[in-house]
Formats: C-alpha cells, sequence, structure tokens
C-alpha cells in the first residue's frame, strides 16, 4: 500500500510522470513547413522532462540518399543494413549530407532532425535521439520533422 500511495504522490507532483506512451511523429503529416506537430504532453514551465528514440528507427526526406535517424541527415553516409525501414539491399547509401542544414524557427539544424516546439511551431528546439531538459515556458509539446519540403517525406520513428 505504501509503494501505491508513493506513485499517486509522485504523479500528483509531477504530471508528466502519468504517460510513458509512445508517441508516432510521421515525417510527412508532422513535417515542421507543411504539417502539424505530434501533440504530447502538457507542462508546467520549469518541467524535466525526457525524449528518446531508438537510433534504428528512420524516416526520410524523399529519394535516396534522404533517410536518416532522428539526429537528421548529418555526418557520416547511413548505409543500409538490408533489414532497416528503407528496404534498400545491405551495402546502399541511403543516407548522406548532401544538404546544408535547414533554417526554420530560430533553429539551425540538419534536415530529418526531431524537433520540439512549445509554440506550435513557431520556434523549435532540437531533440534527436535523445534529448533531457527542462520547459521554457507551460504549454503542450509537440515534435515535428525538421524540414523545408513536406511532400516526399514518407516513414515515421517512435519517440518516447
Amino acid at each position: 500500500m505504501r509503494k501505491i500511495g508513493l506513485a499517486v504522490l509522485a504523479l500528483a507532483i509531477c504530471p508528466a510522470l502519468a504517460s510513458a506512451n509512445p508517441f508516432v511523429v510521421d515525417a510527412k503529416l508532422n513535417s515542421s513547413t507543411g504539417g502539424t506537430g505530434v501533440a504530447t504532453l502538457v507542462f508546467n514551465a520549469g518541467d524535466e522532462f525526457s525524449v528518446s528514440v531508438d537510433p534504428t528507427d528512420l524516416w526520410n526526406a524523399g529519394a535516396l540518399p534522404r533517410w536518416s535517424n532522428a539526429n537528421g541527415i548529418d555526418g557520416p553516409d547511413l548505409i543500409a543494413t538490408g533489414s532497416d525501414d528503407s528496404l534498400e539491399p545491405a551495402g546502399t547509401v541511403i543516407g548522406s549530407d548532401i544538404f546544408s542544414d535547414h533554417t526554420q524557427g530560430g533553429l539551425t539544424a540538419p534536415f530529418g532532425t526531431l524537433v520540439g516546439s512549445f509554440d506550435n511551431g513557431l520556434t523549435f528546439f532540437r531533440i534527436g535521439t535523445s534529448f533531457l531538459g527542462t520547459a521554457p515556458v507551460s504549454g503542450t509539446l509537440k515534435l515535428y520533422y525538421f524540414d523545408s519540403n513536406f511532400e516526399d517525406n514518407t516513414e515515421h520513428i517512435t519517440a518516447d
């Protein structure tokens, strides 16, 4: 009974702990341009929260080589394993840093980065595959695929 009481007390102190449900972020429907973000949880200013995404969970910004994980199209080439989300043969270059970074809403980051916003996409902050931070304002955290052209995006990632 004491454990149940402590759990209820913890949820009363930090309501964000009440949800450990994963959130599916679609690269096209939830693009930072032309899409709507995925509404997650409501936070109070100063609440700590974390977001994590499996680094092998992939989405894309169009034709090859534009696959990435939630860290975006950045760094060394991403090579297909033959069993990843791209469905390309093993050894195929599926992601390559062929673009400069994208700038939108006060953020410059690689295309395909998982980003968050507390003001419905007016300003963004980088989340990537792992984030631990504090809500700067009270409101609903929305998650987006950071991109300039939503129309050729496909797939989704799952954020916890």
